[in-house]
């Protein structure tokens, strides 16, 4: 089951239902890292083999430039502040978590809402 690393731009509903759903979830606020800049942010979800999901786009764009320099990072899920619901997208994360591998998302970026 993938596990996952949250950043501070999170609502803290999602880490909360996604527990209730036994999904295991690290905030950076847990790991003591909200000031850790993206790139520290991204490697460090990558060497604790977590999927890193963010609601910053400029994260995103981040991922998606380490993409094209071929940098390994262990992969990226975003969602726009104004585009999924509190309900969607933690619909969306348990299914990512319970039926995708680790391996899988290795180097990817990919937006919620998935419908």
């Amino acid at each position: 089951m993938i596990k996952f690393y949250f950043d501070v731009h999170v609502p803290f509903a999602v880490t909360r239902q996604l527990r209730l759903r036994e999904i295991d979830v690290l905030t950076a606020q847990e790991d003591e890292a909200i000031t850790l800049p993206d790139e520290l942010l991204l490697a460090r979800s990558t060497d604790l083999n977590r999927l890193l999901f963010t609601q910053d786009i400029r994260f995103k764009a981040l991922a998606e430039l380490w993409q094209k320099e071929n940098r390994a990072f262990g992969g990226l899920v975003f969602a726009h502040q104004m585009r999924a619901t509190i309900g969607q997208l933690v619909c969306d994360l348990e299914l990512i978590a319970k039926v995708s591998t680790r391996e899988e998302w290795n180097n990817m970026v990919e937006e919620l809402p998935l419908r």
